[in-house]
């Protein structure tokens, strides 16, 4: 895993992460359009992990601390370069992110229908937690 690099966006690669989630990730948001990521990496320059190889992106990981919870989205590796470690890599920078900011557990946001992503998550030791459910208000129309 030599030839990987990690590194924190730019505003220069907002797009580029946009055409890569649109192709790479499952599901979108709300917040992911070129003003939600601009927002993400002006607020917290060090939340959007990208992982390369050869200077092409292929891999994403958005690791944000509010000061008391470590929230991760947008773990997403495109499809020609899974099963490689680029995930595993991904959540170790990830990690290591969180623990250096103090904090002390992580969780992950993952589509109920998204199999695949679900045994990842199993394999990097997360779990869910059934007594939990995502409740939402879109603040905008």
């Amino acid at each position: 895993m030599s030839d990987l690099h990690i590194r924190s966006a730019t505003p220069p690669d907002i797009d580029g992460v946009l055409r890569f989630w649109r192709e790479a990730a499952k599901g979108t948001s709300v917040s992911d359009d070129h003003d939600g990521v601009t927002r993400l990496v002006t607020r917290d320059p060090d939340a959007l992990l990208l992982a390369e190889r050869e200077g092409l992106l292929v891999g994403t990981v958005i690791a944000g601390f509010d000061g008391w919870r470590c929230h991760l989205y947008r773990l997403a590796v495109h499809p020609d370069h899974r099963r490689q470690g680029i995930g595993s890599a991904l959540l170790a920078a990830a990690e290591e992110r969180f623990v250096d900011l103090g904090g002390r557990r992580g969780d992950a946001m993952v589509l109920d229908h998204n199999e695949q992503a679900h045994h990842a998550w199993r394999a990097a030791g997360y779990a869910p937690q059934p007594q939990w459910r995502r409740w939402v208000k879109h603040l905008l129309d």
